[in-house]
């Protein structure tokens, strides 16, 4: 099982990772946040729909088309935990390549944000002090790895309860039975 989470938490890393360095890299600020944001968790389940494939070919080919829904969760979170560290890893990747500086660009969108809204002098000042704050962590390679860590493992945690909760069924997606005389 341990080669399973490996290859599809690796497969799962990359497809995120890539889209993610893709995503960041070609439009970025020629498309709103919020766009970049669904567009990126988007991604996110495109990449850890190998989740569902491994539940799935695991119960149909290694257990005869049963499996339990213990075993499935954990095969996932498996999953979920390599490609977390797979993507988190592209993430660190791309700001080098790219000499990103992806904390400065969100803290001033965050403040051309308040400003546009009319915040007052105080509440943006404020609002500065907790954007400093947040790019002297960020600065911190083992609190950046843990904050990308953070953005697709919950995802991966989601997948991984759906895919367990519904291939528990042997009756759902059953495996295909290969006629005899095709064989």
């Amino acid at each position: 099982m341990l080669r399973k989470i490996l290859t599809y938490g690796l497969a799962a890393g990359l497809i995120s990772g890539l889209a993610m360095a893709v995503l960041t890299t070609v439009p970025h600020g020629h498309l709103p946040m919020a766009v970049e944001m669904a567009l990126g968790y988007a991604t996110m389940l495109v990449g850890l729909s190998t989740i569902f494939l491994a539940v799935k070919r695991h119960r149909d080919t290694t257990l005869g088309g049963v499996i339990r829904f213990w075993p499935a969760l954990f095969l996932g979170l498996g999953i979920s935990v390599v490609g977390g560290v797979i993507y988190a890893l592209a993430w660190e990747v791309t700001q080098a390549l790219h000499h990103m500086d992806y904390v400065n660009d969100y803290a001033q969108a965050m403040i051309s944000q308040q400003k546009a809204k009319g915040a007052s002098d105080e509440a943006l000042a404020a609002l500065t002090a907790e954007m400093d704050k947040m790019k002297a962590k960020y600065a911190n390679p083992f609190y950046r790895l843990s904050m990308t860590f953070n953005e697709i493992f919950p995802v991966g945690v989601l997948v991984s309860l759906v895919s367990a909760g519904l291939l528990r069924d042997s009756r759902f997606w059953p495996a295909r039975r290969v006629p005899a005389a095709l064989a």
